[in-house]
């Protein structure tokens, strides 16, 4: 082997292990306030993209009348789906590319993404996607880790990138989130950022909301 994994190997790992490192990556407490402060601000009809295993479910309030996982991942549907059975709000699923969301424009009231523009391939087209999908007015909500402002761990994540991504799901740690999405036509309503903890390179959050302009 050689130390290099052959194709259907890559295809397993990716397909069977990342979605349950996601899973579980996704579940540490340090994570869990960045998702009650940003998941509630939720209303009307809400696609959630990179859903993901539904860890978002219960925090979505009283003012969203239905949710729509999208997620590229069936075994990540599938994980969601077992979580949506408790959700008092109806929730359908989409497998599919965020890139090319399935849904008609101006179909949805908000969208929302938890640490999930770090690992769609091309996240401008995901982004004009998302955009497409809002009704006028609608809000775009998010919580997602990439490039930091200081230098030197700038330098740290661009070393890190290409070892890091094969074996984190395409996961890249120095997108430059607020510039990607103001690029997209977005106009920040609230935008707040910060180091969730250490180590650094990987912890550089982005949250907050945004409104096409």
């Amino acid at each position: 082997m050689r130390g290099v994994l052959s194709a259907t190997q890559m295809g397993f790992y990716a397909e069977q292990i990342v979605p349950h490192l996601i899973a579980f990556a996704m579940r540490t407490p340090e994570l869990a306030a960045y998702r009650q402060r940003v998941v509630p601000a939720a209303r009307g009809r809400v696609l959630e993209i990179g859903i993901g295993s539904g860890l978002n479910l219960p925090l979505y309030g009283p003012g969203v009348t239905e949710i729509i996982g999208l997620d590229p991942s069936a075994k990540l549907i599938a994980m969601a789906a077992k979580h949506s059975v408790a959700s008092s709000k109806p929730v359908s699923f989409l497998r599919s590319s965020a890139e090319a969301i399935p849904l008609d424009a101006g179909s949805v009231d908000a969208v929302v993404t938890t640490w999930t523009m770090c690992s769609i391939p091309h996240a401008s087209a995901a982004l004009a996607e998302t955009r497409r999908v809002l009704k006028p007015g609608g809000e775009l909500l998010f919580v997602e880790h990439g490039r930091a402002p200081e230098p030197k761990v700038a330098r740290w994540q661009d070393r890190l990138d290409p070892i890091w991504r094969p074996v984190a799901g395409g996961c890249h740690l120095n997108r430059p989130i607020a510039e990607m999405i103001s690029k997209a036509g977005y106009g920040f309503l609230d935008l707040r950022t910060g180091y969730a903890g250490r180590p650094y390179a990987f912890k550089f959050m982005y949250e907050g909301a945004a409104r096409a302009v």
